[in-house]
């Protein structure tokens, strides 16, 4: 049920000029592209279920799948590439579920899309759509009008172009962090954020998830880790690397009880509540800022680091050093922070304050220094928000109120991030870091 390949008038007019301008004939259309899309993080307007999360479409495998809610049109799915790119070519394999009529669009920023090809009539198959020429980061699938009475469903999806800057990044990988996340209540109160932030979380389908503390509330009884974390950001919970916040110490049971019961060696991989993994070219420092005042720790972070061998380094904790939120800047963590701009780390990420805030590189006393540790406060998991207070020196953008994780792209050589929200709009994208 293959469908020849197509190519749009304005589209190969651009290509053939070019071609002879350039004196590129020999691309032959978009032929020695390459593959951008395997691997990338990805989203989607709705999934059928936990089988079916977008990422699926992007594994390079043909017997995995994407699939939308039934019955529902618009819907869309979309591909992180991790840098903008000229776009030549999209393959479209879907399952017995496709789209009637839908377009392929490009966006630099995940908010402005620009439409490269449409469909009007299509029987399924497989579409390949050849001589595109759209320039973005993200590309998507819109899809308007449904094939079957069911929803919208795809194999695989490739997208084919050349990167800008040359050819794709090496050793990259997608994290998906955030803090204060599980508040009481479940999917069944339409205001409880956390189950939207899971299945927000779980269709990217990172490489690994990071929560940055109080990942239960109130105060992390291992019963209610089981009642309502567990409902939602548990279903990841295998590839979750945890850290503790303030209200993990409030269990009535004991300092930290619910959170080691109920993660156990997930949050205690060497056995204390802080510990160290690599990634690539990266290592990751977990940390316990209800401990900074222990030397076991503080003596810990000193020989983690003087040991590591890997060329770009990210913390993770509970409180910031700094924000513009109502708990404000917390000097807890400065002797931390002195020791990892002492071993030139890249990145930290916290949570406590409930917003979205990044900071331009600074240097443990907040001066902005090229070569300072940039920090991000990512504690909208699922918590109430609070809103924006004092706003700090160094601080780029705040967002307050809209629920939602963030996507982080790691190369080996470099780090950017987007604020993504619930309702799959990105609401901040970070400039492009290359590692000290």
């Amino acid at each position: 049920m293959a469908r020849r390949a197509r190519i749009g008038v304005y589209a190969a007019v651009l290509a053939l000029v070019g071609g002879l301008l350039l004196g590129w004939s020999e691309r032959a259309g978009a032929a020695v592209d390459p593959l951008l899309s395997k691997g990338k993080a990805a989203t989607a307007s709705s999934t059928e279920g936990s089988s079916y999360v977008a990422g699926k479409a992007f594994d390079g495998s043909t017997t995995t799948r994407w699939a939308s809610a039934e019955g529902k049109d618009p819907q869309w799915l979309r591909v992180d590439l991790g840098a903008n790119a000229t776009v030549s070519r999209v393959k479209l394999s879907w399952e017995a579920a496709y789209g009637k009529a839908y377009r392929l669009e490009v966006s630099a920023d995940g908010t402005t899309w620009t439409t490269v090809a449409e469909e009007k009539a299509g029987n399924g198959g497989t579409d390949d759509w050849t001589g595109l020429s759209g320039k973005g980061r993200y590309v998507r699938m819109y899809g308007t009008a449904r094939g079957t009475s069911y929803g919208y469903s795809l194999f695989e999806m490739e997208v084919y172009g050349v990167p800008d800057g040359g050819p794709p990044p090496s050793g990259a990988f997608t994290v998906v962090a955030a803090g204060d996340i599980a508040a009481q209540c479940t999917a069944s109160d339409s205001g409880c954020a956390h189950p939207k932030t899971a299945a927000l979380a779980q269709q990217i389908d990172p490489k690994f998830y990071l929560t940055m503390g109080d990942n239960q509330y109130d105060d992390a009884r291992l019963s209610d880790f089981k009642n309502y974390y567990d409902k939602s950001w548990g279903a990841f919970k295998a590839k979750t690397h945890p850290v503790p916040g303030n209200h993990e110490t409030y269990d009535p049971a004991g300092s930290l009880s619910g959170y080691k019961s109920y993660f156990g060696s997930i949050a205690y991989p060497q056995g204390k509540s802080w510990y160290s993994f690599d990634e690539g070219n990266w290592h990751f420092v977990a940390l316990d800022s209800n401990a900074f005042d222990q030397s076991a720790q503080i003596d810990w972070l000193k020989a983690d680091l003087a040991a590591n061998a890997k060329k770009c380094v990210a913390a993770y904790w509970h409180h910031p050093l700094y924000s513009s939120g109502g708990h404000g800047n917390d000097p807890v963590s400065r002797p931390v922070w002195k020791i990892l701009y002492g071993a030139k780390a890249d990145l930290v990420l916290n949570g406590h304050d409930h917003h979205y805030e990044r900071f331009a590189p600074q240097d443990p006393d907040g001066k902005a220094t090229a070569d300072g540790i940039v920090e991000i406060v990512g504690g909208m998991g699922g918590a109430e928000p609070y809103p924006i207070e004092t706003v700090q020196p160094n601080s780029q953008k705040r967002i307050s109120g809209d629920y939602g994780v963030l996507k982080l792209d790691f190369t080996d050589t470099g780090y950017g991030w987007s604020y993504v929200g619930t309702d799959g709009q990105v609401k901040d994208s970070s400039p492009k870091y290359s590692c000290h």
